[in-house]
């Protein structure tokens, strides 16, 4: 049995340009067909606009507000939301506030650079 706990992964860039942390995945050796992070959007920061190709994305927002994009919707999204991301579907998350925007991310198949296509900020 191997138990995770956040404060002991260290953080890293997706090619999003989110700061996340992985607790499952492919890097962390720990599962291969799905993957779990905590991702933070900074005050006044934003990801870049982009798809999976492959992969399915859950995001549960835990703490902060802000703005997503899903395709050619846009909604408010706030603690306590969630949203499911269909592969090839475009997203971009705004965080318009003074907290950080924190969201829990599972990927399924796990999160890959490669099976990420940047529609901007490349």
């Amino acid at each position: 049995m191997e138990i995770t706990r956040l404060e002991h992964r260290e953080s890293f860039i997706t090619a999003d340009g989110s700061s996340i942390r992985e607790l499952a995945g492919v890097p962390s050796g720990n599962a291969v067909n799905q993957s779990l992070a905590e991702a933070t959007v900074p005050p006044s920061g934003e990801t870049f606009e982009h798809f999976h190709r492959v992969s399915e994305e859950i995001y549960y927002f835990t703490s902060g507000a802000g703005r997503l994009r899903l395709g050619d919707e846009e909604a408010d999204v706030k603690a306590g939301d969630m949203v499911v991301i269909a592969p090839g579907t475009k997203h971009k998350l705004w965080n318009p506030g003074a907290e950080p925007l924190v969201l829990l991310c599972c990927c399924s198949p796990a999160y890959s650079h490669e099976d990420t296509v940047l529609l901007e900020g490349e």
